[in-house]
């Protein structure tokens, strides 16, 4: 179900498309907004030491478990280590290529790749991990090799999977991620979660009508700790450090700013290619509700069409940030005065 539902859909009698039962539950959970898995891929490593550095820090410097693709269990400070040797990372000829300069793109070829796999908080973290070691075996095992851990540490329980680019068996045969890839890994990790017991979905975001991109980490990371901070008591944040603001977001905030006095710009362009978007999903849907009725799904097509009519208005990074900013200096150039205190109310 990428933007076309339609295509999905197979010839019945009299040349009709027809929805089997397979999208007609994938329909069934979009609409009912089951929740969605999240496979990402958060960097990876260029040499052996930036391998080694990413095994520690997923293993929490050794205190956790780093399972791997032969089944075994390395925990301890010497884990990372180990397993960087057993993979033979230094036969591995990208990664003598010189480093960059500071400032100048690294074009080195990756060591290994570092893929996330989560579910939202509440779903069991045992079974996160059970559904993440069905899908490294499918995907990996024989060919690349890999380690994993899990994380519980967050409210959403998530597996680190570390993964190495090189074949195990076939030299010159490497390990590329694209989109479909990804795309594909949702899915499949999506139907995993399901044998487990879990409901879990995964389609596109634009399919659910959400707009928003996600934060790459480092910034999700800094905005949840200076959410977290600002709901701190005020005796308590006396008392601590204020963690630092995003340097990118405010970076950000001051092109936005400016783009805005200058008039017209990208930002208009991209909110049109939003707009197209959107309209492809919605005329995608309304055929989806059409065949839905034509087979019978009449309870089914009702809940879609509730569904596209409660998808959130268009709007750009840009337009978001901007609306952010007017709230921001409104609240802040209200005066004590401009607030008027209630009248006491007598009997």
């Amino acid at each position: 179900m990428a933007l076309d539902i339609v295509s999905y859909g197979r010839r019945g009698p009299g040349g009709r498309l027809h929805l089997g039962p397979d999208e007609i539950a994938q329909v069934q959970r979009t609409v009912g907004r089951t929740p969605e898995v999240m496979v990402k891929v958060s960097g990876g490593a260029r040499d052996i030491g930036g391998a080694k550095a990413h095994l520690r820090y997923i293993s929490r410097h050794g205190k956790l478990p780093l399972e791997t693709d032969e089944g075994l269990v390395q925990q301890g400070r010497g884990a990372a280590r180990e397993i960087v040797t057993d993979w033979q990372l230094e036969l591995c000829r990208n990664q003598y290529k010189p480093k960059p300069a500071q400032g100048q793109r690294d074009t080195r070829a990756k060591l290994v790749h570092n893929i996330v796999l989560s579910m939202p908080a509440g779903t069991p973290p045992e079974k996160v991990l059970a559904a993440a070691r069905v899908f490294a075996r499918e995907n990996f095992a024989l060919q690349y090799r890999y380690a994993m851990v899990l994380h519980t540490d967050q409210p959403h329980p998530h597996v680190h999977l570390v993964v190495k680019c090189e074949h195990e068996f076939e030299p010159g045969k490497r390990l590329y991620i694209r989109k479909d890839t990804l795309r594909q890994w949702r899915e499949q990790f999506a139907a995993l979660m399901r044998e487990q017991g879990v409901a879990a979905n995964a389609t596109p975001r634009q399919l659910r009508g959400q707009v928003r991109k996600p934060y790459r980490d480092p910034i999700h990371h800094r905005l949840r700790a200076l959410r977290a901070f600002a709901q701190l008591p005020v005796a308590e944040r006396e008392g601590r450090r204020a963690p630092k603001p995003s340097t990118m977001m405010r970076q950000k905030l001051a092109g936005v700013l400016r783009r805005l006095t200058a008039g017209p710009s990208a930002s208009d362009a991209g909110e049109m290619k939003m707009r197209s978007t959107r309209q492809e999903v919605l005329a995608d849907w309304h055929a989806t509700v059409g065949m839905l009725r034509r087979q019978g799904e009449t309870r089914l097509a009702a809940q879609a069409d509730r569904f596209t009519e409660r998808m959130p208005a268009v709007q750009t990074d840009d337009q978001r940030l901007a609306n952010g900013w007017r709230e921001q200096v409104k609240h802040q150039t209200l005066r004590p005065r401009d607030i008027k205190s209630p009248e006491p109310k007598f009997r």
